[in-house]
């Protein structure tokens, strides 16, 4: 079952680990983790998705991170420090992605940002309107994106303006294998 497999790559992504162990203590000390599970719960759907949905809206309030369970996330979503964050339901983000608190990804009209594979974001960030960001880019801490970012690009500032080609995706650890999953 897919709801199962996100929870587990997103476990690894904490991790490193695929065992009871690892998810015990990441559900109870880990407050990113364990949104993120009935996160994928609810977005799983079906009666498992009704029934976690309850808890699911606590956690959101709970936690300050509002991210919607309609919002497309790939495998491997780590929220660092457990939020708080606010992602448009209309984002569309990649696997194995590190959102770090206090990022928005918004949009006042149509689609949201389009976040790559492997992308490290940083506290403080804001990414505004249809930017893409591409693959195994990292964007730091405090940087408004309000243009497309390209791959393997590290860019930071406001606004944002890509500062290095060399280090791409370095911040990005336990990566969840992606050939195997269905995109």
């Amino acid at each position: 079952m897919h709801t199962f497999t996100y929870i587990k790559s997103d476990l690894y992504r904490y991790s490193g680990r695929l065992n009871w162990v690892a998810f015990t203590k990441n559900y109870v000390f880990n407050r990113g983790f364990n949104f993120s599970v009935w996160l994928r719960l609810t977005a799983g759907g079906g009666l498992v998705g009704i029934l976690a949905y309850p808890i699911y809206a606590w956690k959101k309030r709970r936690y300050g991170i509002s991210i919607s369970h309609k919002t497309r996330i790939g495998y491997g979503l780590y929220i660092g420090h457990g939020g708080p964050l606010i992602i448009n339901t209309s984002a569309i983000i990649g696997h194995n992605v590190n959102l770090s608190p206090y990022t928005v990804i918004g949009a006042n009209e149509g689609q949201a940002a389009h976040i790559g594979n492997g992308v490290y974001i940083g506290p403080n960030c804001c990414i505004v309107e249809q930017v893409r960001i591409g693959d195994d880019a990292t964007i730091g801490a405090g940087s408004v994106v309000t243009k497309d970012i390209p791959a393997q690009a590290t860019a930071a500032g406001n606004y944002a303006r890509v500062l290095n080609l060399h280090q791409p995706g370095r911040y990005i650890g336990h990566r969840w294998p992606i050939e195997d999953q269905a995109s």
